[in-house]
């Protein structure tokens, strides 16, 4: 049984804070101050909300993602996995299709809760701060900057399958060893004589995978940390989406309704599973 992740608490992230700052006034100095407005992703961003995104990123993002947005910081050298390399312009999780740049939505939703399993904390920046960190963050990117737009939110639909959750969890099964084939990449979860006859030879194991981040490995979504939560709404985006920059492709309209939700009871009902059996 995996030790329990240690509860994250504000004294924890004034702490990284003040290491952080510390550690980045020994860096060079970062992008100058904007003397005028900026076209990023086909709007006009003012000069006066860029520097001062550019001033609270200094304060609570500098010291992991580095002055230039690279993931160069003094803290994120050391990180596992790495901190983001925001010059990209795409984030794992966001509520659009994989690959296209994510909503200001997507980028606030990270920023305030933060990543299960890794360094980055959910921060609690002032709201009339907030924005302008967005706006600042989407400034390292040149898709931001040639005017790509973000791509369309991908809405949580209801819940089709209501009270019949263990006919939801067969229906799930059945598109995670077969139609969906998740066990391309993620561990199977039934005996191999049940899954497809030319399926890998590990398929007990989780994949390692290509990605514009490097070679990572496809998570244990019966065992492993889940980085936006477990919660239906959750799992529902990030199957729906796909995972931005990763071989986690969007499912949405090519699987159903009833199946994208199947398969988020299916995998609430492993982890369900796991956590009985390692009680």
């Amino acid at each position: 049984m995996k030790p329990a992740r240690p509860r994250r608490t504000r004294l924890t992230q004034c702490v990284i804070a003040v290491i952080g700052v510390a550690a980045a006034a020994c860096e060079p100095v970062g992008p100058g101050t904007f003397d005028g407005p900026v076209q990023l992703g086909g709007e006009t961003v003012s000069a006066m909300v860029l520097n001062q995104g550019r001033s609270s990123f200094n304060l609570y993002c500098r010291s992991c993602h580095g002055p230039r947005g690279d993931g160069m910081g003094p803290l994120g050298l050391h990180q596992k996995p790495p901190a983001r390399d925001l010059r990209l312009g795409i984030i794992k999780f966001a509520a659009v299709p994989a690959g296209s740049l994510p909503t200001d939505a997507d980028l606030r939703r990270v920023i305030e809760h933060g990543l299960e399993g890794t360094a980055m904390l959910g921060w609690h920046v002032p709201q009339n701060e907030l924005n302008a960190v967005v706006q600042y963050v989407k400034s390292f990117s040149p898709r931001w900057r040639r005017g790509e737009r973000a791509g369309t939110p991908i809405a949580v639909s209801k819940d089709p399958w209501g009270a019949r959750t263990a006919e939801a969890v067969r229906r799930g099964e059945v598109i995670y060893h077969g139609e969906a084939r998740c066990v391309t990449c993620h561990p199977a979860e039934v005996p191999a004589s049940r899954l497809p006859a030319d399926m890998r030879a590990d398929a007990a194991e989780p994949r390692v995978t290509d990605s514009v981040y490097g070679p990572i490995v496809a998570t244990d979504l019966a065992r492993g940390t889940l980085r936006m939560g477990d919660a239906p709404e959750a799992l529902y985006r990030v199957i729906a989406a796909g995972v931005g920059g990763t071989a986690m492709p969007t499912w949405k309209g090519a699987l159903s309704e009833d199946d994208l939700w199947a398969l988020v009871h299916y995998i609430r009902s492993l982890r369900a599973a796991h956590a009985d059996n390692a009680g």
